[in-house]
């Protein structure tokens, strides 16, 4: 708290957190790991889905380019790797799903959308040889739940979790705020956490494919997805894959990995019928 000073706690006497596991170089290389098993003229990027529309047993799909160019998909089925807030605020369908299923989908919050991160590089992992861990929790500052984010080859930095909501964000500026984290740091690690080689903030409340405006008022649980997420014809041509509609762990990395494994099943599994 801000009327305390800084307490350190072992091992012995810390609660035990499950484990987190990271992947080497960032979750980039999953995406180029996928990628690289696709044909390059299969892959269409910076274009942005607007509509999807069903033509007897086809759904077609129009997607926008960065010059507004339109293109065309027409596909047997579709899976849409999407937040539901997304699809709902950015997707026009044809038919119209029905109104419980779009109320739901702009009912269900998608889980970084209104979160931001401060991160600050250094020259080395300073806390570390103090045998620190790097992990705190504090009321004294911007962030409220700080990590190590050290790279696997020894990039040395410190993430924290902006503990202020989206429109305070905007008010008070990004520069004060990286300020203020800095001497935050400084509180808990020492002098050296006061001279980053650089600092940044990822706010994705700011992020155009990530936050709606219903996004900034913050996020509340997410509902477990089910088979209600569409209660009409859509339901027999579109499979849902986003972390959102994960039966399991919702939100997460290992939301989307389980949810993305349900669409691909239903898909093979209707197309053996």
């Amino acid at each position: 708290m801000s009327r305390e000073l800084p307490r350190r706690f072992t091992v012995a006497n810390a609660q035990p957190e499950p484990e987190a596991l990271r992947l080497v170089g960032g979750n980039a290389t999953l995406i180029s790991a996928l990628a690289s098993q696709l044909s390059a003229d299969s892959l269409q990027c910076d274009t942005r889905l607007v509509r999807v529309e069903l033509e007897g047993q086809r759904v077609i799909s129009t997607l926008v380019g960065k010059d507004d160019s339109e293109l065309q998909v027409a596909s047997s089925h579709l899976i849409l790797a999407m937040p539901p807030r997304l699809i709902e605020s950015n997707v026009k369908f044809s038919p119209d799903p029905d109104t419980e299923t779009l109320r739901r989908w702009k009912n269900t919050p998608t889980w970084m959308a209104p979160h931001a991160k401060f991160f600050a590089v250094y020259e080395r992992p300073f806390w570390r040889e103090a045998g620190l861990s790097g992990s705190a929790q504090s009321m004294a500052g911007p962030l409220i739940e700080i990590h190590d984010a050290t790279t696997s080859s020894g990039n040395a930095a410190l993430l924290g979790f902006i503990g202020m909501p989206a429109a305070q964000r905007k008010k008070v500026g990004q520069k004060t705020i990286m300020t203020a984290a800095t001497e935050q740091l400084k509180r808990l690690f020492g002098e050296e956490a006061s001279t980053p080689l650089q600092v940044f903030i990822k706010d994705w409340a700011e992020d155009l494919f990530t936050s709606t405006a219903d996004d900034e008022l913050g996020s509340g649980p997410i509902e477990a997805g089910n088979d209600e997420w569409f209660n009409s014809e859509w339901r027999h041509y579109i499979s849902l894959a986003g972390s959102e509609f994960s039966q399991t762990e919702p939100g997460f990395l290992a939301g989307a990995v389980a949810s993305s494994g349900r669409a691909v099943t239903e898909y093979l599994n209707k197309s053996k019928c």
